[in-house]
């Protein structure tokens, strides 16, 4: 079998681990809310353009949080050193998070949506929805995979995952993500995932999509 052949991450960006802390989390934060801006999950909760992205805001603080040390992180940065992008797994055998994690995480979603009482349902039916789907054997679960829309189509994405997934093929684990945006299905195969279920937590609402990369 021949040697795979990696592209080279952009020359304008550099890429690295990194640790969430407080500031890295307020930066991911924004460029989550940019990336996951028209997501069809989001745009179910909250039509309203303001406070869509003030809630994706507040609930990817919040989750990021939660993980702590379960979290482990890389991204990549511009020339001028702005945040473009961030890949974030859970280590295995750390799901579920401690109680008082989820308390956080829960606190956090639920002041994002509490300007639209409605979307407390909705959000909730898809997250008991996702618990329910999520496996119970070890894996690494993709938390947050983001690029700035600016930098869209320029590998960023790509950069992220590959380094990550030849660490995490070393373990010998599985792999796990959702997703809602059915075009994303094509993007995550080629990282060798395949869909396993497509759920639909909410009447009207857009569907669920998770996917597995089995053992390499």
């Amino acid at each position: 079998m021949g040697a795979t052949v990696r592209a080279m991450p952009p020359a304008p960006f550099t890429f690295g681990p990194v640790t969430l802390d407080r500031h890295l989390r307020n930066e991911a934060a924004v460029l989550g809310a940019r990336s996951f801006y028209d997501d069809p999950f989001f745009v179910h909760l909250s039509a309203e353009p303001m406070l869509r992205a003030r809630g994706l805001a507040l609930y990817l603080r919040s989750h990021l949080a939660a993980l702590g040390d379960t979290a482990v992180a890389s991204c990549a940065r511009d020339g001028a050193g702005t945040l473009v992008g961030m890949c974030v797994w859970q280590k295995p055998g750390t799901y579920p998070l401690p109680v008082t994690a989820q308390a956080r995480e829960m606190a956090g979603a639920l002041w994002a949506l509490i300007p639209r009482p409605p979307a407390v349902a909705k959000g909730l039916r898809y997250t008991l929805a996702m618990d329910k789907a999520r496996p119970r054997e070890d894996h690494w679960y993709l938390c947050l995979l983001a690029a700035d829309p600016m930098a869209w189509r320029r590998g960023i994405g790509t950069a992220l995952m590959e380094p990550s997934l030849e660490t995490i093929d070393e373990d010998g684990l599985p792999c796990y993500l959702e997703t809602q945006k059915e075009a994303n299905l094509a993007y995550y195969r080629r990282f060798g995932f395949e869909e396993t279920a497509r759920l639909t937590p909410s009447p009207g609402g857009p569907a669920l999509f998770t996917m597995t990369r089995p053992v390499r």
